[in-house]
């Protein structure tokens, strides 16, 4: 079994510092003009695909990295770069990790590629489970499948919110509901293929952060998929059903996660990482305005209000990031959870996220507030690691329940 490393190798450091160059000279001087414009990156996304760097092979490279630090360091570069630009070429991943989660050898062969195509066609993919009356509640979700066994297939109703590539997506990865007595436990996961009728673009929505990441709704009126595109398959959906029946006698809710939740908790410290990468832009960019900026006579690093803001944030930065290390590498080595580990990672990683690019507005002044530097756009788009994919209350509730053994309400 690979041992927690706390550096990266050669190998690593390689591939850092070449995503690194991307983000250097393609991402950072393309980040305000698609933040503003508030449209999908297509140009950026395709030149990350030009050199491999938005592509199934890479992706699956660090994706199955031993040391588990493959895919965490790839978020933080990309994000250090800009978070809505990082979005827009990671978030096909989501998806992905839904088919990768819960799908069979067969559907991540024939779907996971669909999701990215290549650098002449690139596609985008889009994982589909938050509902107008279903966030954090998952057991509120609407969107029903039902078989129709004479035609062997699933028909799927109902309409999707939040879903980063909604719509525009080449491969959409949907939640639904195939058992509503079974509350969160009689959910599956369905593949909508490419040009499928029924499935619609709804609202786009204009945000407050990731402004070039696209989020919108996601409408399914009478959509009909063929059977192969249930995740996992009906004889395996068939007996996680039945068990959960036979639960449901006893105490409502044991049991394994659904599917939403077996996708959230994969990617919940590749969530941290990406919070981690906006922190260091934002410290880096304090750090370097306060040694070359002077007043009074002297750099305002020279005081200690401003240098013990920075001690502080830079120790944030590596906590977070030992915190995504840590449960990226767990995960990876298959050791479980026993303290919500994936949650702690996303939770602290977060509000650091969050903490200090304040600190960086507050450290930068007047000049921090506007769009002439980068910092208040990185706190624009640090605002949402708090909300999506778990908020910061619902993580702390998963690791008090975890930790305590408690139905903690």
């Amino acid at each position: 079994m690979t041992q927690f490393m706390m550096e990266l190798d050669e190998d690593q450091r390689g591939i850092r510092d070449w995503i690194h160059g991307f983000a250097v000279d393609v991402m950072r001087p393309a980040a305000a003009e698609w933040d503003e414009r508030e449209e999908f990156p297509w140009p950026v996304v395709q030149e990350a695909a030009k050199i491999g760097l938005y592509s199934l092979d890479f992706y699956a490279q660090q994706f199955f990295d031993p040391t588990g630090l493959g895919v965490p360091m790839t978020l933080e570069e990309l994000f250090w770069g800009d978070a809505g630009l990082g979005l827009a070429i990671a978030g096909t991943g989501l998806a992905a990790i839904g088919v990768l989660t819960n799908g069979t050898e067969e559907q991540v062969g024939t779907w996971v590629p669909q999701m990215y195509g290549d650098a002449a066609d690139v596609k985008v993919a889009a994982f589909c489970s938050s509902e107008p009356d279903a966030g954090s509640d998952v057991s509120a979700m609407r969107t029903r499948a039902v078989y129709d066994e004479a035609k062997d297939e699933w028909v799927i109703n109902g309409t999707k919110t939040w879903a980063t590539n909604g719509g525009i997506a080449n491969v959409h990865v949907v939640v639904a509901v195939v058992d509503p007595e079974l509350g969160s436990r009689g959910h599956a996961s369905f593949i909508v293929p490419p040009g499928t009728p029924g499935l619609s673009q709804g609202q786009k929505f204009k945000k407050h952060g990731i402004r070039a990441s696209h989020t919108a709704e996601v409408v399914l009126d009478g959509v009909r998929v063929p059977g192969h595109c249930l995740l996992g398959g009906k004889e395996k959906l068939d007996e996680r059903l039945a068990r959960a029946r036979e639960r449901a006698a006893g105490e409502r809710g044991a049991g394994s996660p659904n599917a939403a939740m077996a996708t959230f908790e994969a990617s919940r410290p590749a969530v941290g990482a990406q919070a981690v990468g906006i922190a260091r832009a934002a410290y880096e960019v304090a750090l370097d305005y306060a040694k070359t900026r002077v007043q009074f006579g002297r750099p305002i690093i020279d005081n200690q209000g401003i240098a013990f803001q920075l001690a502080d944030m830079r120790t944030r930065v590596d906590a977070a990031r030992l915190l995504v290390w840590r449960a990226s590498w767990m995960a990876t080595a298959g050791r479980p959870f026993t303290a919500a580990e994936g949650s702690m990672s996303k939770l602290f990683a977060g509000e650091t996220a969050k903490t200090v690019t304040a600190q960086a507005m507050q450290i930068l002044g007047g000049n921090g507030y506007t769009r002439e530097y980068p910092v208040e756009r990185m706190h624009r788009d640090a605002a949402i690691y708090t909300i999506f994919e778990g908020t910061s209350e619902i993580q702390r509730l998963v690791i008090a329940r975890t930790i305590s053994g408690m139905p903690i309400r």
